[in-house]
């Protein structure tokens, strides 16, 4: 069962990382990010200048006000998806953990397990595709499957 990417507009992303986008405005955090923070000075000096500048040069103060605001905002709206599509894969990751069933050896048979319930020296099959998280000793070797033995407790 493949699972479709999750989409750069999806609702679910797009929708938090907008608010996150204004709260990350707080001087406080963007002090970690000095590039913005100065990008961020400059813009609210220059919202400032925009009332202090000669009638001519409003027009073109407000512009670059508004391009300067406009950076800002989108930098942290990018960091925020970010964020937001990290946390989904996470959660995603734990629910595949959960999920995932084992094919342990139980009195010389085969016994599905769900796989977070494995423990350090449990004997388990695997096709040669499987990737492991932990490390796991090889016992044997055939064409299509392996015998393993976990040498470390698969759980976080």
């Amino acid at each position: 069962m493949t699972q479709k990417p999750a989409s750069l507009f999806d609702w679910n992303i797009v929708g938090p990382a907008i608010g996150d986008a204004f709260k990350k405005l707080n001087p406080r955090l963007m002090v970690k990010n000095p590039v913005m923070f100065v990008t961020m000075v400059g813009a609210a000096l220059t919202t400032v200048g925009i009332f202090t500048a000669e009638p001519g040069l409003r027009g073109f103060v407000t512009q670059l006000a508004i391009w300067l605001w406009f950076t800002v905002l989108f930098a942290n709206f990018a960091e925020a998806v970010a964020e937001g599509r990290g946390k989904a894969q996470a959660a995603s990751l734990r629910r595949a953990r959960k999920d995932t069933m084992a094919r342990r050896l139980q009195d010389g048979r085969e016994v599905k397990v769900p796989a977070p319930i494995l423990m350090k020296a449990t004997s388990l099959y695997a096709k040669r595709a499987t990737s492991f998280r932990r490390t796991a000793t090889l016992l044997r070797e055939s064409r299509a499957l392996m015998r393993l033995r976990l040498r470390g407790n698969p759980r976080p």
